[in-house]
């Protein structure tokens, strides 16, 4: 038996304000890609089943656009004779009792069984019984659905257990309604032939437990994470348990730091050769203010004029002995800023260079937040 297990596909995220020549933003459309790049690697493996553990959307009510591009891939899986069985993340469950799921969309199409509702539900089939539990919003009710799974197991198939959750601290996201396993119930999943899981955006095994594996998300929902291997999981099920990973290609990202006491030859010893179209974040340390006011945003983004996008962090250097008069929260972003300047600076010339350039520049942000409240 292969079973291919993919997860947290969020559907309709996007940030950066850019768009492609659809007038889609660019990272929208980049979510969209993994998707049907993991449709056509099930396709052409010809799993028995496919499996996907939850966040299939981004958000609870999904845009239409999200709606119609996972409509497509299952449509797809459907002409290839594939079941898929879905189960609901916490970004795919609605907040309140009122709101209808959007997986229960889903259940018009004869070849996809989705599991929502904040309960456990079963999808069996001839030779495997898949146990999928959700997302649960109220925790309380977690023991009782435990053991409605541990009641259903099936001795004489496979049986796959499906959840989204924190398996193990380690994987806390720190998101809306995390909830995690409880370790003391996790001799459920010796009974099981694979446990498959969701949530965290890293494939990786869970403990020691040799047959309990997150598959990771399929794109980057932030620019922390620099994990190259998204994709999706062929689990073979024949004497013994078999997991291979298999990533699919996605846009770059990529780190680059520059000194800025030496700006210069750093930026010309800088290795530009797959910028192109990537994401690259960039770290100038050694900031002064001087430094900080003289390597502005655009020039940086001019370096790597053929990137997507460009973020800059600035780390400055700490002055031995400064000292800022008063409380921090208590003075302006501006204040503190000449403040810094006249520690730093000598030269008596250069601190009204400096101070001036930094008010006039305070002053041009000040008129640009007037003007979008």
């Amino acid at each position: 038996m292969k079973i291919i297990h993919f997860s947290d596909t969020h559907l309709g995220f996007s940030d950066l304000d850019i768009t492609n020549d659809a007038g889609i933003n660019q990272r929208e459309a980049d979510f969209y890609k993994a998707f049907s790049d993991v449709i056509d690697a099930i396709i052409k493996t010809k799993p028995d089943y496919a499996i996907h553990t939850g966040d299939l959307f981004h958000r609870a009510s999904p845009s239409n656009r999200a709606i119609t591009a996972a409509l497509t891939q299952f449509k797809r899986l459907e002409e290839a004779d594939i079941p898929l069985i879905i189960i609901a993340g916490n970004h795919s469950t609605p907040r309140t009792s009122s709101s209808s799921p959007i997986l229960e969309a889903f259940r018009s199409l004869d070849n996809v069984h989705a599991v929502f509702g904040q309960q456990y539900e079963k999808v069996v089939f001839d030779d495997v019984v898949f146990h999928g539990l959700p997302h649960i919003n109220d925790e309380r009710i977690i023991e009782g659905e435990l053991d409605k799974i541990e009641a259903n197991i099936d001795p004489t198939k496979r049986n796959i257990m499906m959840m989204h959750c924190s398996v193990g601290a380690q994987y806390l996201m720190h998101e809306f309604g995390e909830w995690v396993y409880p370790r003391e119930r996790e001799d459920i999943f010796e009974k099981m032939d694979y446990v498959a899981l969701g949530h965290w955006h890293g494939f990786g095994a869970v403990g020691k437990h040799p047959n309990v594996y997150y598959a990771g998300s399929t794109e980057r929902t932030s620019s922390a994470d620099k994990r190259e291997e998204k994709g999706y999981v062929l689990v073979e099920l024949e004497n013994d348990l078999k997991i291979s990973h298999h990533t699919i290609p996605l846009r770059k990202s990529l780190s680059f730091s520059i000194d800025a006491e030496q700006f210069e030859e750093a930026v010309a010893s800088l290795d530009l050769s797959a910028v192109k179209d990537a994401l690259v974040e960039v770290k100038l340390y050694n900031l002064t203010a001087s430094s900080s006011i003289d390597i502005t945003n655009q020039a940086l983004e001019a370096i790597f004029a053929d990137a997507l996008h460009v973020k800059v962090k600035r780390e400055f250097k700490v002055v031995e002995g400064e000292q800022i008069e008063g409380n921090i929260e208590s003075i302006s972003l501006e204040a503190y800023f000449i403040s810094h300047i006249k520690e730093s600076v000598t030269d008596e010339a250069e601190q009204e260079r400096l101070a001036l350039k930094a008010k006039e520049l305070f002053a041009l942000y000040e008129e640009v937040d007037d003007d979008t409240q």
